[in-house]
């Protein structure tokens, strides 16, 4: 299972790079909307939509909602800050209260558990992070400022994994996924603030004035983030009964399995940029 899940990941790894590296911004949307919108489809069924018809209508609301997003934030003409800020602010503003009902669970369901708000959710976890995936994109560099997001929730997962597995002892969130730790969770943030060390020291002259501290702060939060949407969706899946959204990623299960985490990090990540001045 580890040598499979390893070969897929340095297949989509490499995929990814290849995009950043060879398409264009609208190709690059285009594409990022076709792995939301498989996300979307996976979503669809944990909300309650067993229809087909049905699934894919929602999957056609999400489409339709990234492209009203494409147009008002003209992400293709340099995306204007005034107009991407408060919906990057809405985001987190979103995942605050998703850590409330992952916090609360399982009392927490009552509130999210009809078909309407799941399906709610699911707009709200997939058009945020990839309008942020897109801005990040718009900006001079902007492959390196999404692939440095990437590195961050992967960094931030690997060292949770190796030292929750080595230490771990204190379930962090029983309810939602018994096997993540407090030691885990903790190795985690110490990667990330070794990972935010190096970012600083590889800044490019242009953006000199951002300091070490507001690096560290953006990663912090980012790593953080990206806990609250890995839990978040891992709450949706057990209220739902199922372990993992599909079975499209060998050895990953579905595509949402692996957007939970961005999800999460994306937009706070891209609101963290402007914040710290880039």
């Amino acid at each position: 299972m580890l040598r499979q899940r390893v070969i897929t990941a340095l297949v989509m790894g490499g995929l990814f790079l290849a995009a950043i590296a060879f398409l264009r911004l609208p190709a690059l949307a285009v594409v990022f909307a076709v792995i939301v919108g498989g996300g979307a489809w996976e979503w669809s069924r944990l909300a309650g939509w067993r229809s087909p018809v049905a699934r894919l209508l929602y999957v056609g609301v999400l489409l339709g909602l990234l492209a009203a997003i494409y147009l008002y934030c003209e992400l293709e003409g340099g995306a204007p800050r005034e107009r991407v800020q408060p919906l990057l602010g809405m985001a987190c503003l979103w995942w605050s209260f998703a850590l409330l009902w992952v916090r609360g669970y399982p009392g927490s369901a009552v509130l999210w558990r009809s078909v309407l708000v799941r399906s709610l959710m699911g707009l709200l976890i997939l058009a945020p992070a990839w309008t942020a995936a897109v801005f990040l994109l718009s900006f001079p560099r902007g492959g390196f400022l999404l692939l440095a997001m990437v590195v961050v929730v992967v960094a931030a997962d690997v060292a949770a994994y190796f030292t929750g597995k080595a230490w771990g002892r204190h379930q962090f969130a029983p309810t939602v996924s018994p096997r993540k730790t407090w030691e885990g969770f903790w190795g985690g943030i110490a990667g990330s603030l070794i990972l935010a060390v190096v970012l600083w020291l590889l800044l490019p002259d242009g953006v000199a004035h951002i300091g070490l501290g507001a690096v560290m702060a953006v990663t912090v939060t980012t790593a953080l983030a990206s806990v609250v949407g890995d839990l978040t969706v891992s709450m949706v899946k057990r209220e739902s009964g199922v372990k993992d959204s599909g079975t499209l990623l060998p050895g990953h299960g579905g595509v949402l399995d692996r957007l939970d985490s961005l999800s999460g990090a994306a937009p706070v990540f891209a609101l963290g940029l402007l914040l710290a001045g880039w």
